[in-house]
């Protein structure tokens, strides 16, 4: 790691987040989420950072690692369990195969960046100084971070459902980068959720039971590791 980026941390980490959060807003409010521009910006912000990474040479520090031991966490099953939420009312079809892979694409690398910045840059900082603080507020910002699809034209109350739900998946996240030292599990998982949602058709039911499946579960298996690990 870099004297640079020691000291000048937490500018680096709030500068991630600012431009993350307008970049992809502006691309929400001018374009679709599946489109080309929307593509394109989140995978440039993924090469900058990764060449930001690597030359300040911050694998370890952001637990791009490899987990040693996947047993100890359920072989990640429960993780598989939140993936599969969006295909619980079988498969939508309705957009052309064009739009759904650059829905897929800017999905995954918005997952990515969503992960280095919040369970990577933000929670490593804040670990320095305090293990349960840093949990909580980073489970909140990303939580309440998603406040911003109102302004995109999101219902309020799929919005405040969501926010719930992603404060729960924080914390579950947090803690699988605490105890397992890798962030792969959350960026894979968080990537896999985005992704998939290309293909849901909520009805009145798994409209209220899939965010409470997502609220419920990652607190009990973040529960788990915590005692188990």
């Amino acid at each position: 790691m870099s004297k640079f980026f020691e000291k000048n941390e937490l500018f680096i980490c709030i500068l991630l987040i600012v431009i993350y959060l307008i970049s992809n807003s502006l691309c929400m409010q001018e374009f679709e989420i599946g489109s080309i521009p929307t593509v394109v910006v989140n995978i440039l912000l993924t090469l900058v950072i990764c060449i930001f990474i690597k030359f300040m040479k911050l694998n370890e520090y952001l637990c791009l690692n490899k987990v040693k031991d996947s047993k100890k966490y359920l072989y990640f099953f429960p993780l598989i369990l939140i993936i599969s939420v969006n295909l619980w009312n079988g498969i939508n079809l309705s957009l052309s195969i064009k739009e759904i892979i650059l829905y897929i694409l800017a999905m995954i690398f918005i997952g990515f960046l969503e992960e280095i910045i919040f369970r990577g840059f933000l929670l490593q900082m804040m670990l320095k100084d305090n293990e349960k603080v840093a949990i909580i507020v980073t489970s909140l910002t990303f939580g309440i971070g998603h406040i911003i699809n109102l302004l995109n034209g999101a219902e309020v109350l799929s919005t405040v459902l969501q926010i719930i739900y992603a404060v729960s998946i924080g914390y579950l996240f947090a803690i699988i980068v605490i105890k397992s030292k890798s962030i792969w599990p959350c960026i894979v998982t968080h990537s896999m959720v985005n992704a998939l949602s290309v293909f849901n058709q909520p009805n009145e039911v798994t409209k209220y039971l899939g965010p409470l499946f997502l609220t419920i579960v990652p607190i009990i298996y973040a529960i788990y590791i915590r005692k188990k690990n």
